[in-house]
């Protein structure tokens, strides 16, 4: 019975051992390091004046704030994003991530706090013939998202007809469809939204009813108990107390920040 109750010890202790506290570590270095990909509007953006700023910014200042830490930004690219969070170069991912089950497998994502869908622009030449995405499911068409998101893998479920094309950054790709070099762009319903306002403004359509539904969460490394109870716990109480609705709506609803974003 000893020799039981002791194994049972040793395990518990090893599973303790295996867990990690990045909020520990976070209050003991006096910093929140949040990794992003700059460019998402209006999530994650620069200024004219090379500041960054976006919806996700301010939801990390706040954070910080409640943390009563300092806040340093880690600008990373896409496609290796995970892999940075993985290696301890950031402490969580807040950069519009919608969460997947594959994504899942790596990571630990918090409860949703927004919803998005993919959305699709198309270059103005087919604004009398297209009116869904349905109708671009067809091999005639180019079909083009950035590579490695939801967006790519929307064009695969939902366009399998279509011709696939990749992109390693979202603004070349938003930026053919509106020369026509490709037919259109599958891609978060915000940022094609932003576009189709500002640079695709006349040259492209934007079918703005989003044909998925997607959770995005905030990404955190796996077996960190601790960190993802005080995250979802503080999404919880800014949705409660009005906080997370103001900082929604000021990039959102209202449009005057567009005058600050280099253009």
């Amino acid at each position: 019975m000893k020799t039981i109750f002791l194994i049972i010890m040793i395990l518990l202790q090893s599973s303790i051992g295996f867990s990690r506290d990045t909020l520990a570590q976070i209050q003991k270095d006096k910093v929140l390091r949040i990794g992003i990909d700059v460019g998402y509007m209006p999530f994650e953006m620069k200024t004219k004046k090379g500041q960054i700023i976006g919806f996700d910014i301010d939801l990390a200042k706040l954070m910080a704030k409640e943390m009563g830490v300092k806040l340093k930004i880690v600008n990373t690219s896409w496609d290796g994003i995970i892999p940075a969070l993985l290696t301890n170069k950031f402490d969580l991912i807040l950069g519009g991530m919608s969460i997947t089950p594959k994504r899942n497998l790596k990571v630990n994502f918090t409860t949703p706090y927004f919803e998005a869908g993919q959305s699709i622009i198309i270059a103005g030449k087919h604004r009398v013939k297209v009116k869904s995405y349905k109708d671009l499911n067809h091999k005639k068409f180019v079909i083009a998202s950035r590579f490695g998101t939801t967006g790519e893998l929307a064009i695969k479920k939902y366009l399998p007809r279509a011709t696939l094309k990749t992109y390693e950054d979202r603004e070349t790709g938003m930026l053919d469809v509106a020369f026509s070099r490709v037919d259109a762009f599958v891609y978060d319903f915000p940022a094609n939204h932003v576009f189709s306002i500002t640079k695709g403004v006349s040259k492209v359509v934007h079918i703005a009813k989003p044909f998925t539904k997607e959770p995005v969460g905030i990404a955190i490394r796996q077996d960190d108990f601790n960190f993802l109870n005080w995250l979802n716990n503080f999404l919880l109480v800014i949705k409660s107390d009005g906080r997370y609705k103001k900082i929604h709506d000021s990039w959102f609803v209202k449009t005057n920040w567009l005058a600050k974003v280099s253009q």
